[in-house]
């Protein structure tokens, strides 16, 4: 093994540069002595500090109360962000559209999601309206710090589809390490018992007691769990007191309630104290956080545009046909946003 990580090192030194994160299969990223020595701790810092020099350029696109809101809070909330008209326009169509989709289950929970790539948004007209509409581009732009083509699909979270372990996701966590973009325009009222997005406020921000935990995580990543080993930490509710974080806050909010957030931030999907199905427009946006430049994104060319999701999910269908892997995501067939989950095998 001595030899093997002899070999591996130039590409673990150089992934030191990128948005890598997990602890476990980079041995510099996991070094406990570098760790202590503030390797972690640096690569937050200036993650953070190039996020906000991004987010500068973009900041003209964005009202001045949201950057506001987001500088403090981690995240921007609009409440009836959609006209009435276009949004039960946009309710009327995925509730009969039958579209391809994958599906992953966690836990007790299975996540299906529709991509809005360009062959679907030609059938879903008023899906394609609201993916093209400036204001919400420009607000899931400039939390994910990148102007560049955030991917976008219809989301569907089934809880509690059986009795097996916990759904993962709602343990209190952050993503990664450096800035990202999440958001979710919800399709229905959510309400607080039936798994709620939940966030942390001010989470987001590098504060010194945050960077002391941040560093106390990352000296131990090799004994916590899977998850925390992989780059994405766990946190507790002693863990939030001695950062002098609030309580997670949860979002029971009103259909056609946007909200965009930056999930370096604690966060999670609430508990749902009974079976529930919860229909989203949600978008996620991650890039290499060291990079400069705000654009040059090559999923912006026309050719690309918009077909992020369907090429990923085609190249783990390769791989797991040729035996280098399995695919979480299991295709689902043509169906409704809403139909019950595919029968599990």
């Amino acid at each position: 093994m001595t030899g093997l990580r002899w070999l591996l090192a130039p590409l673990w030194a150089a992934q030191i540069f990128t948005g890598a994160k997990s602890f476990c299969d980079n041995g510099i990223l996991g070094s406990e002595k570098l760790n202590r020595r503030g390797l972690h701790v640096w690569r937050v810092r200036l993650a953070y500090r190039m996020a906000e020099k991004r987010r500068a350029r973009l900041a003209s696109r964005v009202a001045e109360g949201d950057r506001r809101a987001f500088a403090r809070d981690g995240f921007i909330m609009k409440n009836d962000f959609l006209p009435p008209d276009a949004f039960r326009a946009l309710v009327a169509e995925l509730e009969t559209a039958r579209v391809p989709a994958r599906e992953m289950k966690q836990g007790d929970a299975v996540t299906r999601r529709i991509a809005l790539d360009p062959e679907a948004l030609k059938d879903l007209p008023a899906c394609a309206a609201l993916v093209r509409r400036p204001e919400f581009q420009s607000l899931l732009r400039y939390v994910a710090s990148f102007d560049v083509e955030p991917i976008i699909y219809v989301q569907t979270v089934f809880a509690q589809v059986d009795r097996s372990s916990t759904d993962p996701q709602t343990a209190v966590h952050a993503d990664c390490f450096h800035p990202t973009m999440k958001a979710w325009l919800f399709l229905h009222d959510v309400e607080e018992d039936l798994g709620p997005f939940v966030y942390v406020p001010g989470s987001h921000r590098p504060t010194p007691r945050k960077l002391a935990w941040e560093k106390r995580m990352s000296v131990r990543a090799s004994s916590l769990d899977r998850l925390s080993a992989r780059g994405s930490f766990r946190v507790g509710p002693g863990d939030l007191k001695r950062m002098r974080l609030p309580e997670p806050r949860k979002f029971a909010v009103p259909a056609n309630t946007l909200i965009v957030g930056d999930t370096s931030g604690f966060h999670a999907r609430g508990k749902s104290e009974r079976p529930s199905t919860r229909v989203e427009i949600w978008a996620y946006s991650r890039r290499n956080p060291f990079l400069p430049w705000t654009g040059l994104d090559i999923w912006s060319l026309g050719p690309l545009r918009g077909r992020q999701a369907p090429l990923f999910w085609g190249l783990l269908d390769r791989l797991e046909r040729f035996g280098l892997g399995r695919s979480p995501w299991r295709k689902a067939g043509i169906v409704t946003p809403s139909s019950p989950p595919a029968p599990r095998q």
